[in-house]
């Protein structure tokens, strides 16, 4: 019983500071990543979504000076329209 003891006195202090290490890991790796796109510009930039139901949203996506209408499902996307965006229709 005495060495169970000792060995989770040991153990569980190592495995907190393991799942510590590995957040702070993950923190700074998530810095590096963004931080590699800042000085990039946006080509595209989602401007709406509308959720349907379970599985099923649309999604207004601007790209190249277009606004294209997406179906999403759990299977992938669909193009449903592409449009001019409304600064150029001038509304």
């Amino acid at each position: 019983m005495g060495w169970y003891l000792a060995k989770m006195l040991l153990l569980v202090p190592l495995l907190g500071l393991m799942i510590w290490g590995s957040l702070k890991l993950t923190q700074r790796v998530q810095q590096k990543l963004t931080g590699a796109n800042a000085g990039r510009v946006q080509r595209a930039r989602l401007v709406e979504t509308t959720f349907l139901g379970p599985g099923l949203k649309l999604a207004v996506v601007e790209f190249r000076g277009r606004e294209i209408l997406l179906g999403c499902t759990r299977n992938g996307l669909t193009r449903l329209a592409d449009v001019p965006t409304s600064e150029e229709h001038g509304q």
